[in-house]
């Protein structure tokens, strides 16, 4: 299988499947010199981890996460990357691969099956094994590596909609992300959700969400006019996450609704001399490169396709059946895609920030 790789200047591969004995990756052209404990990442790998409340899947994974190489202690006894590729592995120890017995040879609708055995002629139908959203732990790893890198920068995220339900944006209060289980900055839109997601729970069904990632303190010139764009990167790198059908920066889809002279991010010159956006409907990124403001992206994903509730399908004989997929899932796996929002937002900025210092220098 080809394809494991993303980015350019810094490079994550990862590996591994959802019922294999481990995963992992390799983070590759991370600069030397860097302050890196398995500590730091584990932090971040803590808020993805299954199992954390009821409204996610109870799969019981520590994702304790070990650095296999890449780091070594400098003069002062600190640990730093060496400039080579940096190996993260997590092991697997939560497995229960007999509650995927009864469809081994069914395709769950909506799921990768169908596809993934067209495309290689064999799948590990354990947890939709490489094409399972497990594989993300190691996009969080990586992304806490490229934090890093662009430790001027903060990348945030949050839970703004599951299904219908949308968030009061004029409560929106980046502290209450942490303080409740959906990573959610409205708190009456998170205690609403509570009852929603247990009754779609109840009911054996899955529900989708929309998911904002922000990024502050990114300097202006970052990305590239045409084939190297910073939101065509942010764009590819939101939809490679397991579930997401949509992306969009800035006012995205909204933007067709308004006119030229609305949808234009008017400049000024602010007292330091600096320009000042008096908008940022271009959500930070215009031409392809970052103006300096705030970096908004917004990514949808779909209702988890694992339910209880019976499906019309086939299975690998070509026979009409029905399926219903047992075992552990996420109501609303776009919870859990929090954290990966804001990794491949890191991975991608820091990307950026090493290519445009390669091209043109600076810090």
């Amino acid at each position: 299988m080809s394809f494991n790789t993303f980015g350019q200047a810094l490079r994550l591969t990862t590996w591994g499947e959802s019922h294999g004995s481990a995963i992992g990756c390799v983070v590759d052209g991370c600069p030397p010199g860097l302050p890196l404990e398995a500590s730091e990442i584990q932090a971040e790998l803590d808020r993805r981890r299954p199992g954390q409340s009821r409204h996610t899947t109870q799969r019981r994974e520590p994702d304790e996460v070990r650095i296999l190489s890449g780091v070594f202690p400098d003069a002062t006894g600190r640990q730093v990357t060496t400039g080579t590729p940096i190996a993260l592995v997590i092991e697997n120890v939560d497995q229960r691969s007999k509650d995927y017995g009864d469809i081994a040879s069914k395709f769950r609708p909506g799921h990768a099956d169908y596809t993934y055995l067209q495309k290689y002629g064999i799948r590990d139908y354990r947890g939709g094994g490489r094409s399972s959203a497990r594989e993300t732990a190691m996009r969080v790893a990586g992304g806490a590596v490229a934090r890093k890198i662009i430790d001027r920068v903060s990348v945030r995220a949050a839970l703004v909609q599951i299904g219908p339900h949308r968030i009061d944006r004029s409560r929106w209060d980046w502290a209450e992300v942490a303080r409740n289980p959906f990573f959610c900055p409205d708190p009456m839109a998170a205690a609403a959700w509570e009852g929603y997601l247990d009754g779609v729970r109840k009911a054996g069904s899955s529900a989708g969400a929309v998911i904002e990632v922000v990024a502050d303190g990114v300097p202006p010139g970052w990305g590239a006019p045409l084939y190297g764009k910073l939101d065509q990167d942010l764009a590819s790198a939101m939809m490679s996450i397991n579930a997401v059908k949509a992306v969009e920066i800035g006012d995205g889809f909204a933007a067709a609704e308004l006119s030229g002279e609305a949808n234009a991010d008017e400049m000024r010159i602010g007292n330091d001399g600096r320009p000042v956006f008096l908008s940022n409907h271009a959500g930070g990124i215009v031409g392809g490169i970052s103006s300096g403001q705030q970096i908004v992206v917004r990514f949808a994903v779909k209702p988890t396709s694992s339910i209880l509730q019976p499906r019309r399908t086939i299975d690998t004989g070509g026979r009409d059946t029905e399926i219903v997929t047992k075992g552990r899932h996420d109501p609303c796996v776009g919870i859990r895609a929090v954290p990966v929002g804001e990794a491949m937002m890191a991975l991608v900025l820091a990307d950026h920030k090493l290519r445009h210092r390669a091209q043109v220098g600076g810090p």
